[in-house]
């Protein structure tokens, strides 16, 4: 009986460029989310057309318009360290009124968004990037990203409980990870601590200090991975440079031009210089110059009397 020819699963078509939104989100317009919206309301075009799903992919040489308007060319990926004070939010807006992050910063940084968190009471280190994609990604736990903080406590911290914290640790029905907690200094009722996680839940770290019985009444945090907060300003956003976020967040590096030996400017003939009259009568360079003997003075080299 003949044997019937094996199917060949079929190629899934590879996905090129990028999805709508992310494009519109990294032109600075708006977030990622927001931009959904405006594609749902009909607001976006792609090539002279209205599209009103998010699930397109567009590539550089697409046409896209948002509320009537060309989209501009999205911008490279920037990374900034902001050292944020007590008493801001990390939301854009706030229905309280209260103070925000980007109260503090320059009118000449573009739209950016935080990479994870801080309270409203939690100080220090964040990071600010203008693509959402990268944001995302540092926030992953996969990232096995450390995010050290300088914590002060009320109360009378216990050191073998503290240690145990690196076995992690549930509190009302939410598992935390492994956290590894230290004494730094202790006065009185009050004490430092150091503490390092690497999920960073919701009020994580006040959570479970509580649950020890002690009170956080200072949460600073001074590094989130590579980067650290080191001496910089409150309230200050400083611009990771281009190389330096490349190493650290082991993005591929861009490739230097090519050196093509020619060299434009003054110093395009790098041949040493040639004397013009050499071997001529500078006088008459129609003329050779005379050569004076070489050799031993003898006869006809008599020295001066």
């Amino acid at each position: 009986m003949p044997k019937t020819p094996e199917k060949t699963p079929e190629e899934k078509p590879v996905k090129v460029g990028e999805r709508i939104a992310r494009r519109i989100a990294r032109a600075g317009v708006c977030s990622r989310r927001d931009a959904e919206k405006l594609i749902v309301a009909g607001k976006v075009t792609v090539n002279g057309k209205p599209i009103d799903s998010p699930a397109l992919n567009v590539v550089p040489n697409d046409t896209i318009t948002v509320d009537g308007k060309p989209l501009a060319k999205a911008e490279p990926t920037r990374l900034w360290l902001y050292n944020k004070p007590k008493g801001r939010i990390t939301s854009s807006r706030d229905p309280e009124g209260r103070p925000t992050i980007y109260d503090d910063l320059p009118d000449s940084m573009p739209r950016v968004i935080t990479v994870g968190r801080l309270d409203y009471n939690t100080e220090g280190l964040l990071l600010l990037t203008n693509d959402g994609a990268l944001a995302r990604k540092l926030e992953l736990p996969s990232t096995e990203w450390k995010r050290l903080y300088r914590v002060r406590v009320y109360g009378r911290p216990n050191e073998a409980a503290l240690a145990n914290l690196a076995n992690g640790i549930t509190v009302d029905g939410i598992r935390y990870g492994a956290i590894i907690a230290t004494i730094e200094s202790a006065r009185n009722a009050n004490s430092w601590l150091n503490i390092t996680l690497t999920e960073g839940k919701n009020r994580e770290i006040r959570k479970v200090m509580e649950h020890m019985g002690l009170e956080v009444t200072r949460l600073i945090r001074v590094s989130y991975g590579p980067f650290q907060l080191g001496r910089l300003p409150l309230a200050i956003a400083m611009e990771i440079a281009e190389k330096d976020m490349a190493e650290k967040l082991g993005l591929p590096k861009k490739e230097e031009p090519k050196k093509t030996g020619k060299k434009l400017g003054k110093k395009q003939d790098q041949r040493p210089h040639r004397n013009p009259y050499r071997g001529k009568n500078p006088r008459n360079p129609e003329e050779k110059a005379t050569q004076k003997p070489k050799g031993k003075p003898g006869a006809n080299h008599r020295r001066p009397s």
